[in-house]
């Protein structure tokens, strides 16, 4: 897997050493407020485990992220194919999930300006979309922040979801490529 730098981190491959530190902000109930429920240790290495097949079966997924003077762990960056049908699907989202601690920073947003310029500029796709629910207000800031667009007409009911569940309802965000290219074909300063 490609390894990318920021200026304050590392996106890399998986280690066993993260295991632990994944599970246990999977178990945090404030990291997992917008997700459907907080993992058991067990479930967070089941997902480990399909991070690292997508990774496999894709070429690309979602990057550990380490700070790069402690080399700690700190959650993930990266891309996933969404594995649901959905009006905007088959796609490719731009997502992280980083531990609470180092929330605020502008890590998140850090982190994915990277993995936006890999996906266009390496990988060559020509659209990223991030979803999430609509009071989850610290993404939805990262994904305006990276430049992307809500159009509430895009808004969806998450079909692994059931009915009545709070986090079904869904708002979409979208980043095309055309939007940043410059005329040599490189993504401009903004996302540096």
């Amino acid at each position: 897997m490609t390894v990318l730098n920021t200026e304050r981190m590392i996106l890399r491959d998986w280690q066993a050493a993260d295991r632990p530190l994944f599970a246990q902000m999977n178990a945090d109930p404030q990291v997992m407020e917008f997700m459907p429920a907080i993992l058991s240790s067990s479930e967070s290495d089941l997902l480990m485990d399909k991070i690292k097949n997508h990774i496999q079966r894709h070429g690309f997924g979602l990057f550990a992220a380490e700070l790069s003077a402690s080399e700690s762990f700190i959650g993930f960056i990266g891309l996933a194919i969404p594995s649901f049908h959905a009006a905007f699907t088959p796609c490719v989202e731009v997502g992280w999930r980083l531990s609470a601690v180092h929330w605020g920073k502008g890590l998140a947003t850090e982190g994915a300006r990277e993995v936006v310029r890999y996906a266009f500029g390496v990988l060559g796709l020509d659209e990223l979309v991030s979803f999430t629910a609509p009071a989850n207000i610290r993404s939805r800031r990262v994904m305006e922040k990276l430049g992307m667009t809500h159009d509430p007409a895009d808004d969806f009911d998450h079909p692994k979801l059931a009915d009545g569940h709070a986090l079904r309802r869904q708002v979409l965000y979208r980043l095309k490529t055309p939007l940043y290219r410059s005329e040599a074909g490189s993504l401009p300063k903004m996302l540096c």
